[in-house]
Parts: C-alpha cells; sequence; structure tokens
C-alpha cells in the first residue's frame, strides 16, 4: 500500500483484491476472513478495509455470508465486441468453460431464421440451443440457427466439450464476419429458473448473423446473458 499516493487506501486494497480475484490468486469460494483480522494483517484502519471489501461487494466480486464472512465468488466476464465464441474467450480467461445441450435438432425456418441465413422460408435449418456454464454456474443461454447442411450427421455431442466456432472451423468453415446488435431486456420467468435469476433480472441480449468467406449466411444466433455476470467491452475510435 502506497500511503503518500493521493489514491485513498481503500481503493488501493480494493484494486489489489480484485485483481488477485481476476487472476485466480483469490479463487471463488476462498475467504477473506474477517474485517479486524484483515486489518490487523494490512496495517489498515478497519473503516478502511470495510470500504473497499463493500466496493467489491456492490461488483458481485465479494459476497457476506452469516456465520462464514467475505467469501469470493466469481469475476464479472468481460467480453470483447468482435467474431469470437463464448467458449474459447471463457477458456482462455480461465474460466473453466462447460456446456449442456438443450436442443439439437431439424426445423423449418421461420421468416426471421430464413431471412437470416437467406434461406426460403419454411426451408429446413439446424437448431442448436445450449447453456454455457462456468465453474459450474450458468453464464449465458444460447440459441443458435444453422444452415441444414451445415453441420451432417450427429454432432451434437461434441458441443458439449467444444465451442460451435471451433467445431465450425474444424469442418472447413472459414468465418469471416458478422452483423451483430446488443440489447437488454428483463428475464422471463422460464429464463430466470434456467440461468439463475430471479423473475425479471436484467438480461443482456445479442443476435449475430455471422458470414463466411464466400458471403454466405452460416450462423443466425440469439443469445442471452446474465447481466450480474457477464458484459460486453467496446473499443471506440476517434474519427477526425
Amino acid at each position: 500500500m502506497d500511503r503518500s499516493s493521493p489514491v485513498p487506501l481503500y481503493f488501493q486494497l480494493a484494486q489489489q483484491l480484485e485483481t488477485a480475484i481476476e487472476r485466480g490468486r483469490l479463487s471463488p469460494g476462498s475467504l477473506l476472513g474477517n474485517e479486524i483480522e484483515l486489518a490487523g494483517r494490512l496495517g489498515l484502519s478497519r473503516p478502511t478495509v470495510r470500504q473497499a471489501i463493500q466496493s467489491l461487494v456492490d461488483k458481485g466480486l465479494l459476497v457476506r455470508r452469516r456465520g462464514i464472512g467475505t467469501q469470493v465468488v466469481h469475476s464479472q466476464v468481460r467480453r470483447p465486441l468482435e467474431l469470437s465464441s463464448l467458449y474459447d474467450d471463457l477458456e482462455a480467461a480461465g474460466q473453466r468453460p462447460a456446456t449442456q445441450l438443450l436442443r439439437y435438432e431439424k426445423e423449418e425456418a421461420t421468416a426471421e431464421v430464413a431471412a437470416a441465413l437467406a434461406v426460403a422460408e419454411g426451408a429446413q435449418v439446424r437448431r442448436v440451443e445450449r447453456l454455457r456454464l462456468t465453474h459450474g454456474e450458468p453464464m449465458a443461454f444460447l440459441r443458435n440457427h444453422l444452415p441444414g447442411d451445415l453441420l451432417q450427421g450427429e454432432r451434437g455431442e461434441e458441443l458439449e466439450s467444444t465451442g460451435l466456432y471451433r467445431l465450425m472451423r474444424g469442418l472447413g468453415v472459414t468465418l469471416h464476419s458478422a452483423r451483430q446488435s446488443v440489447g437488454a431486456r428483463a428475464a422471463t420467468a422460464e429464463e430466470a429458473k434456467l440461468l439463475g435469476e430471479e423473475a425479471g433480472a436484467p438480461l443482456l441480449t445479442m443476435a449475430r448473423t455471422t458470414f463466411d468467406d464466400t458471403g454466405r449466411p452460416v450462423e443466425y444466433a440469439s443469445h442471452l446473458y446474465r447481466a450480474s455476470r457477464y458484459s460486453f467491452e467496446f473499443q471506440l475510435l476517434v474519427r477526425s
């Protein structure tokens, strides 16, 4: 702790704890001990420690549990807005992704899906629904529609151990670009139950149409993310 710095001590402590959580030095489930012990160990006042801990509780990185103490929970996933797989991004961040395959079947394309995939309404498309988890905790509900000829045979089991984009690349599909929109809405009762939230909790929405290197649409995605555990990051450039 730099006591000569104009940065408040509580903020310095909060930053150090947040960095330790994000880098895995403080793993989910770790206990920080009580405020008196922590203050004594760090040579800080109890109000300073309390303020630092509260700031991380407000961010969702720590939780106070009666009879247990202050405990580390999973850090929020921050995902850059680029053409990448959630599975690959979580794996790269050390988040230990897991997948529950909910649906993997052929169906007739609705008008919305047909327009996105540039196929005739009623044409056969592949519908894939998955629940993406990290550390055993639900993170996102993923619904994807693919051209009917893209995934030949029964490839559903593979999607429980790898990402869709990784599987597509393994089949020779070259992903080139995507058109994407991000929004937010309240969770329905069914969505809340699936994602471990309360009904009406805020969810981030993402709709994406992905194209291969020939310009053919190869995926239409409609995803829901827990706002409490997930955020998108933008990089903005100043246009002169």
